[in-house]
C-alpha cells in the first residue's frame, strides 16, 4: 500500500502552529471536544508502525502454503508470518528477560 504524500506546511501554518504550541494549556478551550470516556473499540499499537527491512528468505514450501491457504484470499500472509515470528521472539524475551 502507498502512502500519501502530504504537502509541505506553508509559512502561514508553520506561524500558526508555532503560536499554537507556545500557548499554556489553560488557555486551550477544549469545551467543544467531546470526551472520550468508552474505549471498547479501542485498539493497542494501530499507529504504531514498525520500520521494514526488505530481505529474501528462504522458507519451507510447506510453512508458506499454510500461511497462504489460512489467509483470507491469500492475502496478508506474510503479515501473518511477520506476527508470528514476533510472537515467538517475545515469547523468547520473556523467558530470558
Amino acid at each position: 500500500m502507498k502512502k500519501a504524500n502530504s504537502k509541505p506546511l506553508t509559512a502561514a501554518e508553520k506561524k500558526e502552529l508555532a503560536a499554537l504550541a507556545r500557548l499554556p494549556g489553560d488557555k486551550i478551550d477544549t469545551k467543544s471536544i467531546p470526551e472520550v470516556r468508552n474505549w471498547a473499540g479501542g485498539k493497542r499499537g494501530a499507529l504504531y508502525r514498525p520500520l521494514k527491512q526488505q530481505l529474501t528468505l528462504r522458507l519451507d514450501a510447506d510453512v508458506v502454503a499454510w500461511f497462504r491457504d489460512h489467509a483470507p484470499k491469500g492475502q496478508g500472509y506474510q503479515t501473518d508470518i511477520n506476527r508470528a515470528l514476533r510472537d515467538h521472539v517475545q515469547r523468547k524475551a520473556r523467558k530470558t528477560g
